[in-house]
């Protein structure tokens, strides 16, 4: 039995190819202007629309297609009598399959300089007409407006003597709509903006996955993907084992995913991440020693917390995880007899292999919805704008990758933070201590990072004194490393009390935003109590 295909086409990718597949399975073709010219070019027989409509194209190819016989040759129920009856009186032959995209308004509208009368003419008529007469009657009508769908639909007329199974159909006849709902929509946005210069965000996100629950057990939640997003997410992530994911996992795992791309590092890198903070994070020679040194940042808490790290996990990195509770690890692979040591530690361990950590993200603003409305802005991108040290206590350059390391971590810790890192072996760095989520920046300091700092070097010292006897007490041990550590603010000290907190537990060397109106009273105590510190002029607020 002979069938009809509708092709017009703007993205003329593969299309020669998979009309040779139509022709082979006794489709007669179709086509519209440059599209018929592409397909006679390669030795395809095409029949003109307007050999249908009676018609010619005309206004510029402005109207071609909107017309009953194509109109009508989609939209009649081939199972309604009265339908059939019509399309018979009227001369309406049945058009079985369109494969049409869409004008490229995207495209042009995103060039420098684009006209409205250039964006407004690559604004699409009939081929939405047409995708949305084929969807609707989708039971009767393959709709394909994807070259990435043609191997599919292809592959469906191999297996079905021609014809396309209805669940495929279905699936096609919802791309086609959501196609032309997006498609409408960037419309919208551009002339809102041009014409009533009124800014309009619209969002496309599907798959709605159920969360095994929200912030709270009594919460329900969902996680809808971007498929447009092709840098590293959550949306391309696959999870190879373990239970469901909650919302907190999925907002654990984002923060895990942006410290580590913030981090930037070359060497094998390890986060730890506890409600929503880098608790542990550590660069290393190995995988293995990394994941340590990230551990002794706060093995307190990291209990039940998420691992993610930039580099395929491998079996020695695995072993360290005996008798330790993880929840999630995040890995952009897993070596199998690691993948396997894991699966075997907990049922519920959730594992998930994350593609791409060596991609830049795609996307450049972050979003939060607050009651009654959304925010935008810019991603936090960079680290420093400068490098002033405006002390007299000299900042050695040595200290530049540790200091980077520790505004790394600075940034990605809920404000007022402060993070204290430490240069562990040469090249390699751990943060030691970190202060996160205070109203005041002086509790971050005091009663958070360096304490923490210092009950972390005690566990340090007492496990390296067990393996090998150390020559200096714990004291002296802990002063020694807090002298060298590099302590990051993400934003300038309202007084100097800060400073001194800082010097009185040890610390030497400061990170800050500057910026304050008591930028010189706070440079002064650094100066009287041998701090040596720099201003690198960016803020780094998280909330």
């Amino acid at each position: 039995m002979v069938k009809r295909a509708l092709i017009s086409v703007s993205d003329k990718t593969g299309i020669v190819d998979f009309t040779k597949t139509l022709v082979a399975h006794n489709f007669e073709i179709i086509s519209t202007g440059g599209t018929a010219k592409t397909l006679r070019d390669a030795g395809i027989s095409v029949m003109d629309v307007s050999e249908i409509t009676g018609f010619p194209e005309m206004m510029d190819g402005r109207v071609k297609t909107l017309h009953p016989k194509i109109h009508g040759a989609l939209l009649y129920l081939r199972d309604n009598p009265v339908h059939a009856a019509q399309a018979m009186a009227q001369g309406i032959a049945a058009i079985d399959m369109v494969v049409v995209n869409l004008y490229p308004f995207r495209e042009t509208v995103a060039k420098e300089g684009v006209t409205l009368e250039d964006a407004v003419e690559n604004i699409d008529i009939g081929g939405p007409s047409l995708l949305r007469a084929a969807a609707k009657n989708y039971k009767f009508v393959t709709v394909v407006c994807d070259p990435s769908d043609y191997s599919k639909i292809k592959k469906e007329l191999e297996e079905n003597a021609g014809n396309v199974s209805l669940p495929v159909k279905e699936k096609m006849m919802v791309k086609a709509f959501r196609h032309t709902a997006d498609y409408d929509g960037a419309i919208d946005t551009y002339l809102s903006r041009t014409l009533l210069d009124e800014k309009v965000k619209r969002f496309s996100f599907v798959g709605g996955t159920k969360l095994r629950y929200g912030e709270n057990w009594h919460q329900e939640a969902s996680f809808y993907k971007d498929t447009r997003c092709a840098g590293p997410s959550l949306s391309n992530a696959t999870q190879l084992h373990g239970k469901e994911l909650s919302y907190n996992n999925y907002i654990d795992i984002d923060n895990a995913l942006l410290t580590l791309k913030d981090l930037s590092s070359k060497n094998p890198s390890v986060v730890i991440v506890k409600h929503n903070n880098p608790c542990g994070l550590a660069t290393g020679k190995t995988l293995k020693s990394a994941f340590l040194a990230a551990w002794d940042g706060d093995p307190v808490s990291a209990f039940g917390s998420i691992i993610c790290v930039n580099r395929i996990f491998d079996v020695e990195t695995a072993k360290c995880l005996d008798k330790k509770f993880i929840e999630i690890i995040v890995a952009p692979g897993f070596e199998p007899e690691a993948l396997e040591i894991l699966k075997k530690k907990s049922e519920s361990l959730r594992l998930l292999e994350l593609k791409g950590f060596d991609k830049a993200f795609d996307n450049k603003f972050v979003y939060k919805h607050v009651t009654g409305g959304l925010l935008e802005q810019n991603r936090d991108i960079g680290l420093f704008e400068k490098w002033d040290l405006v002390t007299q206590e000299k900042f050695p350059d040595a200290k530049k990758g540790v200091s980077e390391f520790a505004m790394s971590a600075c940034k990605c810790i809920k404000s007022n933070s402060i993070s204290i890192a430490y240069e562990y072996e040469p090249g390699y760095y751990m943060l030691l201590g970190m202060g996160a989520g205070q109203p005041n920046r002086v509790d971050s300091i005091r009663k958070l990072g360096a304490p923490k700092a210092y009950d972390n070097l005690k566990t340090m010292y007492e496990r390296m004194n067990a393996e090998n006897p150390m020559t200096i007490t714990l004291e002296e041990y802990q002063k020694q490393v807090i002298s060298e550590c590099v302590m990051a603010s993400d934003a300038f000290f309202p007084f100097d009390d800060s400073v001194i907190f800082a010097s009185e537990a040890g610390l030497k060397y400061i990170l800050s935003p500057g910026g304050s109106i008591r930028d010189d009273e706070v440079i002064a105590t650094a100066n009287r109590l041998g701090v040596a510190m720099v201003f690198t002029g960016m803020r780094h607020f998280l909330h």
